[in-house]
């Protein structure tokens, strides 16, 4: 997915506008949870989320998807991760 299509079904689906996230390489943030769903493009770089003993690695084009209330880890690649972040 590209980021436009990304920004359109975004607001679409009644996200807020999208805002571009930057998190440095190798960057690991123990388990949490938000007060919002929030939905992730990766742009640049790699990042995995791990919800619930399962871990998947997202790449530049890919979506991610973190329901509200949802425990979840995050961890970086080498290179870090620019992400569209979009939360409802």
């Amino acid at each position: 997915m590209n980021r436009t299509e990304f920004e359109q079904k975004a607001i679409a689906d009644g996200y807020q506008e999208p805002v571009e996230v930057t998190h440095p390489a190798e960057m690991s943030r123990e388990p949490h949870s938000h007060g919002f769903d929030a939905r992730l493009l990766v742009l640049g770089g790699e990042l995995r989320i791990g919800i619930d003993g399962n871990s998947r690695r997202y790449l530049p084009g890919e979506v991610c998807q973190v329901g509200a209330g949802t425990m979840h880890s995050e961890q970086t690649g080498r290179a870090g991760v620019r992400l569209l972040v979009a939360r409802r």
